[in-house]
C-alpha cells in the first residue's frame, strides 16, 4: 500500500470527523489507529503507537489494507437502556 493512500484516508475523514481504522499487514497482523496522533509516516516507514505507548515500525510495502474500526481499542460499545 502506498503512503499516499493512507494519508488520503486520514485527510478524507478529517473533513467528516476522524474514524478509527486498522492497518492490515501481509502477515495478518493488524495495528489499530484510534486517532491520527497515533500515526507517524515518512516515505519509507509507518510508525503506529499502541495504547501502552509502544511504537511499531512498519514497512509500507507490507501494509496490504485498511480496515474500519467500530470502536476504539479498549472501549466497549455503549449499552442501550429501555425507555430512552
Amino acid at each position: 500500500m502506498k503512503i499516499e493512500q493512507i494519508r488520503a484516508r486520514i485527510e478524507e475523514t478529517e473533513a467528516k470527523g476522524f474514524r478509527p481504522f486498522r492497518l492490515v499487514m501481509a502477515s495478518g497482523n493488524k495495528y489499530p489507529v484510534p486517532h491520527p496522533d497515533f500515526l507517524f509516516m515518512t516515505s519509507r516507514v509507518v510508525i503506529v503507537a499502541d495504547s501502552r505507548g509502544y511504537a511499531h515500525h512498519l514497512d509500507p510495502f507490507h501494509i496490504v489494507g485498511l480496515e474500519e474500526m467500530r470502536n476504539p481499542p479498549g472501549k466497549r460499545p455503549r449499552k442501550r437502556t429501555k425507555g430512552r
